[in-house]
């Protein structure tokens, strides 16, 4: 299967997204890299593709959508985790931020609810020879304790409240990064420091689709 195309001009447009990201706050050479070598237009609907490099969240299928490239970007720094760490993802979406964290080096376990989307991110991996080391259909409340402990666990979504079953996850001195709240969520970063302790972080409010429970 042939690969999606990635012209000059979307290469170009690419560094300037990326440009504006460095000028937001992104400073991981990673994560920056990573940004620069992902084709974003490979993720979107065909009729958004000339949209591709803004800074904008777009619709995907199952009433999802693909996040802000700062977004990704952001929570991608906010795992901070070294190449080859084992990472959790809740939500894979359009799989774009799987890719991403495939570039940064990282061996991603990565979970998607929606029936629809997973098998439309399934064709499109298979495409594009993405190869996460785990890619189910699930319930991303229950996370993977079978392939537990983490290093990181990253939610691409909104919960309502905190997931016990996540924290539960991570490996002493792993980070949880998840957006906490309805309307508008407050990115939180969760370090396990001990067996049963946990220290907590806030960085600002961001607006993510709702974390849903069970799978459809």
């Amino acid at each position: 299967m042939q690969l999606p195309t990635d012209s000059t001009k979307e290469q170009g447009q690419r560094l300037q997204m990326v440009s504006l990201l460095k000028e937001m706050g992104i400073h991981n050479p990673t994560v920056i890299n990573a940004m620069e070598s992902v084709p974003r237009h490979w993720f979107m609907d065909p009729g958004l593709v000339s949209h591709a490099y803004k800074n904008k969240a777009y619709p995907i299928a199952a009433e999802q959508t693909i996040s802000h490239p700062y977004t990704v970007a952001y929570q991608s720094e906010l795992i901070n985790v070294s190449e080859g760490a084992k990472v959790l993802e809740i939500g894979t979406g359009s799989g774009y931020q799987t890719a991403v964290l495939k570039a940064m080096g990282l061996a991603i376990y990565t979970i998607e609810r929606q029936r629809e989307l997973f098998k439309k991110t399934q064709r499109l991996f298979d495409q594009i020879r993405l190869r996460p080391k785990k890619y189910i259909l699930g319930d991303g409340y229950l996370g993977l304790p079978e392939d537990a402990p983490f290093d990181a666990i990253l939610v691409t979504a909104g919960a309502p409240s905190l997931p016990k079953d996540l924290l539960r996850q991570l490996k002493i001195r792993g980070r949880l990064v998840i957006p906490i709240g309805t309307d508008a969520q407050v990115m939180h970063r969760f370090t396990r420091t001990g067996e049963k302790t946990f220290d907590k972080e806030q960085f600002g409010e961001f607006r993510f689709v709702p974390m849903l429970k069970d799978k459809n």
